[in-house]
Parts: structure tokens; sequence; C-alpha cells
């Protein structure tokens, strides 16, 4: 490591861990009782090390101090460790976001309602039976029988999401057709849907369609639970940062790119109205993961 690599994660350390004691210290931050912010610093500095941008460019020479600092303490505030796979860094434009991934939004979900004691997904494939009810407003799964040649990843027609408290019940289920789920897809930055419609052949999400299914489902079902948690304001904060980010470099390009020709309109979102599906690593870009996120 050059000299100015340890300068910057010097600097940059020692803001983010003295951000964390002040917060701590306030009683704006409770961390889980396992979570060790210094390892996932270190894990981190060592991912962030080897992670590029969209051109192949360092991250840690390309993107802010500000952003770098910022993407640390989400990742410290959510309670994530990059070593097990729970969040990963992107760079968007000169901004460093930390995206969780879906495995850490299941822990943060469970972080946040310390009763979930299970958070578990299938798919339903055509020929399956599959009946479902609803009760004051809350979707109950009655019936899912499957037989063996059912199972087709060319032939699912939805997925599902449970989350089950300490108590064996369940306190949220979530369902989501096929044509949801593409629609989600079809956000992603790796563009695994195409013009037709149809997913992309080789692509991810269609070589492992029922995990990237199930992942899908996932995400939405523990959102729901992170977006309504009464936990303090930094938390929600720091959860909802990289998809903001995300939200306003995008808008930045479009401009940019229709600059001098055809006026575009722009119609503001609010968080919740984003799709469900995590941003996939933008071609080019360094994973600080290993294989297919699921």
């Amino acid at each position: 490591m050059s000299k100015n690599a340890v300068a910057l994660k010097s600097e940059i350390s020692d803001v983010v861990a003295k951000k964390v004691r002040q917060f701590q210290q306030s009683g704006e931050l409770h961390l889980p009782a396992n979570y060790s912010p210094e390892n996932a610093m270190k894990s981190a500095w060592l991912i962030l090390q080897s992670t590029q941008d969209r051109d192949k460019n360092p991250v840690l020479s390309t993107c802010t101090k500000e952003s770098i600092m910022n993407s640390l303490l989400d990742m410290v505030v959510q309670g994530l460790n990059p070593a097990k796979k729970q969040c990963y860094f992107i760079a968007y434009g000169k901004e460093l976001a930390c995206q969780r991934s879906y495995f850490g939004t299941m822990a943060l979900a469970k972080q946040v309602d310390d009763s979930i004691a299970d958070i578990i997904a299938e798919v339903v494939y055509e020929g399956d039976t599959f009946k479902y009810g609803i009760n004051r407003g809350k979707k109950e799964i009655t019936e899912h029988t499957q037989a063996l040649e059912n199972v087709n990843s060319k032939k699912i027609k939805a997925a599902y999401c449970l989350i089950i408290n300490t108590d064996g019940e369940v306190i949220k289920t979530d369902i989501m057709t096929m044509d949801e789920i593409k629609k989600a897809w079809s956000q992603s930055q790796m563009k695994p849907i195409g013009e037709n419609g149809q997913i992309k052949a080789g692509s991810t999400h269609d070589k492992f369609t029922a995990d990237m299914a199930k992942k899908t489902v996932i995400n939405r079902a523990c959102k729901a639970i992170i977006n309504s948690s009464s936990d303090s304001h930094l938390l929600r904060v720091s959860a909802n940062r990289s998809d903001e980010i995300r939200a306003e470099v995008e808008v930045a390009e479009e401009i940019e790119e229709n600059a001098n020709t055809t006026p575009i309109d722009i119609v503001e979102a609010e968080y919740e109205d984003l799709p469900a599906d995590e941003p996939e690593q933008e071609e080019g870009q360094q994973q600080a993961m290993d294989g297919p996120d699921f």
C-alpha cells in the first residue's frame, strides 16, 4: 500500500470511528451485540483497494473522500460486514455508495425487528397448486403443493416470501408475479430484460432465474419492515442513501444525454416506489462479492 493510501485510510478510518463513537454516546446508534465495527472496517478497506468504477479506475482515487466516509459509515450504522457478503461498494460517478446485498437486507430486517426468526422464499411454477387468501388486507398463503416435474426455470409464475417470528407465526407475506419481478429487474443496471420483455439469454437472471426471483421478493418484503421501523433517523438515512445517490446520478446522466435534443420530463418518485431489486454491478466494475447474489 502506498504512503498516500495509508494516509487516506488513516484519515477516513479515524473520522468514521469518531462519528460512530459520537452516535453511540448520544444514544442515536445501537449496534448488534456481536457486531464489530473495527472488523467490518478492515474488511471494507481491503475490498475498496481493489474496487473499480465503470471505467476500471480505483474508486479510492475517483470517488470523493466524503462519499467514501459516508459509505463506510452507512455500512457500520446498518451493522453490515462485507466479509459476510452483506454489502458491497458501487461508484455512481464520483459518489461511492454502500449497497446492501439481500443477505444484508435480511440481517437488517432482523436487527430492526428482533422478533424475526426466519425469512424464507419459494417460487411457484406452472402446474403448482397455489392458493392464498386476504385477511384484513394481509395476504395469507393457504396452500402450495408442487410436483417435481413442475420445476422449470422457464415456467415460473410467481415468487413469495414469508417472514416468521420466534413463535412460528407468519408476520408478513409478500407475493410477486413473474411480471412484477421482471419489471423490477428491468431497472437493474445490468439490463437483464430485453426490449421484448424477456430475460436476456446468458445473463445471471437467466442462469439463476429461481434464485434471483427469490432474492427480489425477499428484498421487497424486508424493505417494507425496514422502512416502517421506528428506529432512529440515522438508520433510515443510511438504509436509503445508496438508492438516493443512484437516482440522482441516473437523472443527471439522463439530462446530460438528452441535452440540446428532446426535453424530458422528470417525475419525482418516493423511495417506496423504487424497484425492489438491488442494482447490479455495472459492467466493468469490480465485484465485491463472489458469484451471483442469492
